[in-house]
């Protein structure tokens, strides 16, 4: 049997016109000769009836501390109703559909209700459909525990959901639908000339996701790579080929000169975070001191990044949302905190960083050339980082798209 996964996010069922896409990617498959399981995400975005963030909204008014536990209740309801809808579709158009809700899928999680982690996947249920000649549709974004309580994922969910599928269900490949046709090498909305990568390595992909890009989840792209089983990004709406994610490097150029090899794959960036800085002077234990303030700051359940661990001082950034909750936990515990708000994180992603001279120098010429001051930046075998201010992210952006010749 010739499983295919496919992921089809929430603009891709939120009309019936786009319903019917998604159900010719579905007979395309189906007439190529593959059994395909099909993962939906709730309807359409924020506003639009069925959206998991509107159902969120009608009782955050009403409680705004609902628990975890209930309120999973209430956003896996958003999966399963897209799910039902996708399935009558597909039935009326003469494809025999069966739907399944996460846990009925055999998707066994933690009890992190709100950001549950897949332990198992117990797929004996859809393999009896798909032999018999079924369409499997699964609810994503969702699972149960091992007593039975319903869970969902965190961001991303539904990414994840496929991934695990493709990987117990030993799929050929895992197709990612969205609304654009593939990884771009930058935000289209920022980047004009912004082009769709081709190829791209899982480790490329992961880091572009954790920085910013948000196509796929990187959760979903560690799966895959368990198993090395490829991830195509493609869109609903178009027959491009879109970004096809592997464990192999792009092909490189003919012949010695470094520069036919792609240095930098992409350019991401995340918006909105705030810069700490905190002074920790000449204290007799310095990594206690370290281990205080991060300890801190998961106590909040607040997410640092950027992490700058200095002789004196201790630098990092966190959202924008909390950063006045984190001032305030530091100045509780005697610190005099410097603040940057409204900052941003610039990254370069690519394989071929590593071992390569002048990188760095390249990327802080170009910056500064355009008016850009970098407030921090670090670096690591794929990534380069630098923190600029939120005014001057567009710039950067386009500035190191075209200083490494992205856009041809």
């Amino acid at each position: 049997m010739r499983i295919l996964v496919q992921k089809f996010g929430g603009t891709s069922v939120a009309t019936a016109e786009r319903r019917e896409s998604v159900a010719s990617k579905v007979s395309e498959a189906v007439h190529s000769g593959y059994s395909p399981v099909i993962v939906v995400s709730a309807i359409g975005r924020s506003g639009d009836p069925y959206a998991t963030d509107t159902f969120l909204s009608m009782v955050k008014g009403i409680c705004p501390d609902l628990p975890k536990r209930e309120l999973d209740l209430l956003m896996s309801c958003g999966e399963v109703i897209s799910g039902t809808i996708l399935v009558s579709t597909l039935n009326s158009l003469g494809l025999e559909a069966v739907l399944f809700t996460g846990g009925q899928a055999g998707i066994i999680t933690d009890k992190d209700f709100g950001d549950a982690r897949i332990v198992r996947v117990e797929p004996g249920m859809i393999l009896e459909q798909l032999a018999i000649g079924k369409v499997v549709v699964v609810a994503g974004f969702q699972g149960t525990t091992e007593d039975g309580q319903i869970t969902t994922l965190g961001r991303g969910g539904s990414d994840t959901t496929a991934s695990a599928l493709g990987v117990a269900l030993n799929a050929e490949a895992i197709d990612i639908y969205t609304d654009v046709e593939g990884i771009m090498t930058a935000d289209p909305r920022i980047v004009e000339d912004a082009r769709t990568i081709d190829t791209v390595t899982y480790n490329e992909i992961c880091q572009m996701a954790y920085q910013g890009a948000k196509v796929i989840h990187p959760r979903a792209v560690e799966i895959a790579m368990q198993r090395n089983i490829p991830l195509r990004i493609k869109s609903t709406f178009s027959d491009a080929p879109g970004t096809l994610v592997t464990n192999m490097c792009p092909a490189r150029g003919v012949g010695t000169d470094i520069t036919s090899d792609r240095i930098i794959t992409g350019i991401a960036h995340t918006p909105n975070v705030t810069q700490l800085r905190v002074l920790t002077g000449d204290v007799q234990d310095q990594h206690l001191t370290d281990k205080r303030i991060f300890k801190a700051m998961a106590l909040a359940d607040i997410s640092v990044d950027f992490i700058s661990v200095q002789p004196e001082a201790v630098l990092y950034t966190v959202r924008d949302e909390v950063a006045s909750k984190a001032v305030q936990i530091l100045l509780n515990m005697g610190f005099e905190p410097g603040v940057v708000p409204s900052c941003a994180k610039v990254s370069i992603i690519g394989a071929g960083i590593a071992g390569v001279p002048g990188v760095m120098a390249d990327m802080v010429e170009a910056l500064s050339d355009s008016g850009v001051t970098i407030l921090q930046s670090a670096d690591s075998h794929t990534t380069i980082w630098v923190l600029v201010h939120k005014e001057n992210m567009v710039t950067a952006v386009q500035t190191l798209h075209k200083k490494f010749r992205l856009g041809v």
